[in-house]
């Protein structure tokens, strides 16, 4: 039975920011078809296309994930300096170009520079999307971050389908066929970005109603509270590395589990994700209940280390069981510290600094992406009770991240950075 296109409209007009909003969302599932494509192959177009040697690989990612993380930084300065929609452009545009230049070399260093000047707008781009949302949805920022990041998983879904598809031809112009393809999403979101409207800055707004006269804006690296927030966000984030990395290799060198097992536990973490990102979201409406959604956090990461460690200790149907249960746990842990991680970030920020505070709360992910291997390889070397301990030691994230953000929530002036009710569309 078909629904009347009435029904069709008044879901989308439940989606926050309104046009614009939409547009986005559009971009941002075209943005990760793309890099869907490309990123699963990334490793193996070195190696079977330029014909790089596996320290060099390993090198070349490894520096090129540390450039990476000055993206987050530099890109918050610039959308506070400039309009936002021409620098989410910028670094589309960039991303395409670095990406594309990878077809001109097969030299290891060229290719190490190119690659590094790709991984800065590449990490600067969810800070960027985060900026906007923030903009343009006001107080349904946690909502539209939720919709927006369900969208991401669909489009990482389609791109790996897409990727999996044309590798199975076995040529090895189907990595430069993937990478082209990657390069031409760029394109087409660089130019549907152009038709976002500018969302007003909440600094700019500030100055507008009261006439202030312009003051020199707060520094985030002068703000200890955020700094030391930061630092327990990058340890929180760990469970990306854990989920992406450590079970599928935990899989094969400590249980026994089929190998097979793990591309089906990535399909789990995606199902859950999609299904319940946005209904959960409601649980982070105001600041201080995302605060409070850092006590269940805790619990997940206990559950899901603790399971981890139970999966090496037995035979396959244990292992098995205990993987799953794992994963389960650590996805719950992901969706609802992504819920509270939005909140909490833009409210910590003040007004006259929005883009570098939440710049400087990007290091956080950019550094877990860059250190987290390294880390969870050395627990995973350490045996089975390493990660009940590991999961300690994020309980402890929490804590001091829940006590440390406690005074600073407690003030009017820092409770929010939402703009005012209009959006950008009803201009």
């Amino acid at each position: 039975m078909s629904r009347p296109a009435s029904w069709h409209r008044t879901a989308l007009d439940r989606i926050p920011g309104g046009r614009d909003g939409r547009r986005m969302l559009l971009i941002s599932i075209i943005d990760k078809t793309g890099t869907g494509l490309w990123a699963g192959c990334t490793a193996l177009y070195f190696t079977y296309v330029s014909g790089l040697g596996l320290g060099q690989v390993g090198l070349l990612m490894t520096v090129a994930g540390g450039v990476g993380i000055a993206g987050a930084p530099l890109a918050g300065r610039l959308a506070d300096r400039f309009p936002l929609v021409r620098v989410i452009v910028a670094a589309q545009l960039m991303r395409g170009l670095a990406l594309l230049a990878l077809l001109t070399t097969d030299d290891f260093l060229l290719l190490t520079v190119y690659s590094a000047l790709g991984a800065l707008p590449d990490r600067a781009g969810s800070v960027l999307i985060k900026l906007y949302a923030a903009r343009i949805a006001g107080p349904d920022r946690v909502r539209y971050q939720a919709i927006q990041r369900t969208t991401v998983n669909i489009g990482w879904s389609i791109g790996g389908l897409g990727a999996a598809a044309a590798l199975t031809t076995g040529s090895t112009r189907a990595y430069t066929v993937l990478l082209v393809g990657n390069v031409l999403t760029y394109l087409v979101i660089a130019l549907l970005t152009l038709r976002c409207a500018e969302p007003p800055a909440p600094s700019r707004v500030a100055a507008t109603a009261t006439d202030a006269p312009r003051t020199k804006p707060a520094n985030p690296w002068r703000d200890r509270t955020f700094l030391a927030y930061t630092a327990t966000e990058a340890a929180l984030f760990l469970d990306d590395t854990i989920l992406q990395v450590a079970i599928p290799l935990w899989i094969v060198h400590a249980t026994a589990a089929p190998v097979g097992l793990a591309p089906l536990l990535l399909v789990l973490n995606t199902v859950l994700v999609v299904l319940f990102q946005v209904p959960l979201a409601r649980f982070a409406a105001t600041t201080q209940a995302a605060r409070r959604l850092l006590i269940p956090l805790s619990g997940l990461f206990v559950v899901g280390t603790a399971a981890l460690a139970v999966s090496a200790t037995g035979g396959r149907t244990l292992a098995v069981t205990a993987l799953a249960a794992a994963v389960i746990a650590l996805t719950f842990a992901e969706i609802i510290h992504a819920t509270a991680s939005w909140e909490l970030s833009v409210a910590l920020a003040p007004a006259d600094a929005q883009g570098a505070y939440l710049g400087v709360h990007g290091i956080a992910h950019s550094t877990q992406r860059f250190a987290g291997p390294l880390l969870i390889t050395g627990v995973m070397t350490a045996g089975p009770l390493a990660w009940p301990l590991l999961g300690l030691a994020l309980v402890a994230a929490g804590a001091a991240q829940h006590r440390l953000i406690r005074d600073r929530l407690a003030k009017p002036a820092q409770s929010s950075l939402s703009v005012p009710t209009v959006t950008v569309s009803e201009h």
